[in-house]
């Protein structure tokens, strides 16, 4: 398993094969839906974003309120493709990569070729462990969304898969084709 510590530069970033098992820390930031769209209106309106894009990472997650003594509560991810609209754009803008879980299109596998991009894949069920690797948390943005807020997340060895490398290579290509008798 390799460590890397962000923020990770684009020749970093395409070091990074599609498969590979990393140890991720550093800072990262939470969005879903819900803070997508607004960060899209603050882009359309000519406004600053809640934290820089530049060589930032956004986990699609959600997190639960922190238990006594903890940084974060179960905070696993949520299923990337609901942010297929908006990957390209924030991308394009200079966003690193993202952290998520499944598949994403080709659009996106494409803006992440065009810039340098990395996704990685989180284990979904595995909230426990990850809001475990949470050691600093705060709310950066939109606190009346709750866990659907922009947290920015100071993470250690947050344990992630390359899904989908800058050359533009997914571990979700060479799936094999799903049973259609179920």
């Amino acid at each position: 398993m390799k460590r890397i510590a962000l923020p990770l530069s684009k020749a970093e970033r395409g070091a990074l094969h599609a498969g590979e098992c990393v140890l991720l820390s550093g800072t990262i930031y939470t969005a879903r839906d819900c803070a997508h769209k607004r960060i899209f209106a603050l882009l359309d309106a000519k406004k600053t974003t809640p934290f820089p894009l530049e060589n930032a990472f956004i986990y699609y997650a959600g997190p639960c309120p922190a238990p006594a003594g903890k940084a974060s509560g179960s905070c696993g991810p949520t299923t990337s493709a609901r942010m297929n609209s908006f990957a390209p754009r924030l991308l394009d803008l200079g966003l690193g990569g993202m952290i998520g879980k499944g598949e994403m299109s080709a659009e996106v596998v494409a803006a992440l070729k065009r810039n340098g991009g990395v996704y990685f894949a989180a284990i979904g069920g595995a909230g426990a462990l990850y809001g475990n690797a949470v050691k600093h948390s705060e709310c950066v943005a939109f606190p009346d969304l709750l866990s659907e807020a922009v947290y920015r997340f100071e993470v250690e060895d947050f344990p992630l898969v390359v899904a989908i490398d800058a050359a533009g290579n997914s571990i979700y290509a060479n799936l094999p084709p799903a049973d259609p008798r179920g």
